[in-house]
């Protein structure tokens, strides 16, 4: 009869997971000299990214322009056309080298992420760069969501709500700085609200929530979306705060079924390491 085979023991790996750490390791000036190196190549792609932008600025601000413009046209008495105005001589061009800016950082972040990624990886275990560059495209994909959404779901109808106030006695005179402010602003705040599953899911990865504690706390997180809305929006209106609080309220309640499946994978490892969780 044939001996029973020896259980599989678990391989205790924390020596290669030190020799992960020492190969990475450098001394202080080297990180410095390191650090030197990754601002400048962050800053030469930014600088390329900026000129790039600049020769597409114009076609740049009438895209952002498209939203006022269908929703001017559902408002006859406004004519047939939004025109911009300028206050000072001088601010259609800083309009356009503000476009360039935020186009050029938008090209160039994958390139400055990618600088950045070069220089905290060396310090990090293996398990955490690839949780680290789950984290970078995630988010990367939640924020363009966001900003997408809000051009082409929110500004539209945000707009036309808003002209509604014009009439005989009142016409919108509209500036280039300020219609460029306020829609930067309103895509960077829905961008920043579509992190919500992203943060979630990193919160409960590390245990310090489940899809329980936010079930339990959903009723509240609808109050406090709506006070969200209004902090976020940089137009007071009722409307562009609700546009923002009912995705708000979506992305949380998919971020609870994310936050169950994960609270499964860690009640799955911790009983396959006896209890005890791994290390992330």
């Amino acid at each position: 009869m044939a001996a029973p085979r020896p259980r599989p023991q678990p391989v205790d790996d924390a020596d290669a997971r030190e020799r992960e750490l020492d190969d990475g390791r450098m001394p202080f000036l080297e990180h410095l000299q390191e650090l030197r190196v990754r601002f400048r190549n962050a800053a030469i792609f930014f600088f390329l990214g900026f000129v790039a932008s600049w020769f597409f600025a114009e076609d740049i601000y009438a895209w952002l322009h498209e939203p006022l413009q269908r929703a001017w046209g559902k408002h006859p008495k406004l004519g047939e056309m939004a025109t911009m105005n300028f206050g000072s001589i001088v601010e259609p061009f800083w309009v356009y080298v503000s476009v360039a800016l935020w186009a050029g950082i938008f090209v160039s972040s994958p390139f400055i992420f990618h600088q950045l990624w070069k220089f905290v990886a060396p310090g990090l275990y293996k398990r955490e760069r690839k949780v680290g560059v789950f984290f970078a495209i995630a988010s990367a994909f939640f924020f363009i969501a966001g900003a997408l959404f809000c051009y082409y779901v929110v500004l539209e109808r945000l707009f036309e709500f808003l002209l509604g106030y014009a009439g005989d006695r009142l016409h919108p005179t509209l500036f280039m700085r300020e219609y460029l402010d306020f829609t930067r602003n309103m895509m960077l705040a829905f961008g920043a609200v579509f992190e919500l599953p992203v943060l979630i899911y990193f919160l409960a990865r590390v245990g310090l929530v489940t899809h329980k504690s936010l079930w339990k706390f959903n009723r509240w997180f609808i109050v406090l979306a709506f006070i969200l809305g209004a902090v976020l929006t940089p137009s007071p209106d009722v409307v562009s705060q609700v546009l923002m609080a009912l995705p708000m309220i979506v992305l949380y309640n998919l971020s609870i079924v994310v936050a169950y499946f994960v609270g499964k994978q860690r009640d799955q490892a911790a009983a396959a390491f006896g209890g005890t969780p791994p290390a992330a």
